[in-house]
Formats: C-alpha cells, sequence, structure tokens
C-alpha cells in the first residue's frame, strides 16, 4: 500500500518539476527576444540617423574633409538629453544615431529588470533584491555617469 501512495506523491512532485521548467524556458525566451529586438531596434534607428546624416550632408561622401568633420575626434554629436532632443526636433543624423546608441546600451538593462519580474514571480525574494540591486546600480551609474565630451 505504501508503494501505491508514493506514486501520487512522485506524479505530482515531477509535474510540478514540469511547471517550473516550462516557466524557467518561458522566462528565458522573453529575455531573449527582449535582448535580440533591442539589438534590432538599436541597429536600424542607427543606419536611419546615419542615411538621415549622409542625405543632409551629400558633400560628407565626396570630400575627405567633410567626412572628417563627422568622424574625426572633433566631430559635433550631441551627448545631454537636451542636445539630443532638440536635434531630434531638427531631425539631425547625429542625434538619431545617438538614440539608436542608447537604446543599445539600456537593452542589456532591461534584461536585468525582466529578471526581477521573473525571480518575483517565482517568488524567489534572494534574487529578486540582488537583481533590484544590480539593476538600480545600472540606472544610477547611467545616471550619474558623465560623458568625456561635455
Amino acid at each position: 500500500m505504501a508503494i501505491l501512495q508514493e506514486r501520487p506523491d512522485a506524479i505530482a512532485a515531477a509535474e510540478r518539476e514540469a511547471e517550473i521548467d516550462r516557466k524557467v524556458r518561458q522566462t528565458e525566451l522573453a529575455i531573449s527576444v527582449l535582448l535580440r529586438v533591442g539589438v534590432v531596434i538599436s541597429i536600424a534607428i542607427i543606419i536611419a540617423g546615419t542615411i538621415v546624416t549622409f542625405i543632409s550632408h551629400p558633400d560628407y561622401l565626396t570630400s575627405a574633409d567633410a567626412y572628417h568633420r563627422v568622424t574625426g575626434a572633433s566631430a559635433g554629436f550631441p551627448t545631454t538629453p537636451a542636445a539630443i532632443y532638440h536635434g531630434l526636433l531638427d531631425f539631425q543624423g547625429g542625434a538619431i544615431v545617438m538614440i539608436g546608441l542608447y537604446l543599445l546600451i539600456l537593452t542589456p538593462v532591461m534584461r536585468v529588470g525582466v529578471s526581477i519580474i521573473a525571480f518575483a514571480h517565482e517568488r524567489d525574494r534572494a534574487f529578486v533584491a540582488i537583481t533590484a540591486f544590480v539593476f538600480l546600480m545600472l540606472v544610477g551609474s547611467l545616471v550619474l555617469g558623465k560623458g568625456s565630451g561635455g
């Protein structure tokens, strides 16, 4: 009789483990999609900004001096949020490129944010706390960090 009682418990345990595995696979898939979509969108925005730059300044294609103005160390890309915002309003290619780069930088940060949600869903408080700390450190470094150009 003990064998019959153990069997339903073993089946229930196997079903619980299968459900956990399914949730882990779903979380990994969501993170994978987030990273891929973030990178593809970022690259598309960067390419669009590059195209806008060359359409707005066709001399970059024919003049080495003009080309060096946009690719050299003294190139004037907007780096502050205000400069990027005003550049976007003026439809400047450099501002569009910067939005793509910021999105590319933020993609792995968003991955950490999704991980917090996944760990919370699994009720894993330790990993929620650790991942939230990492997330806050990443966001803090992005907010408080200073570029060398300004």
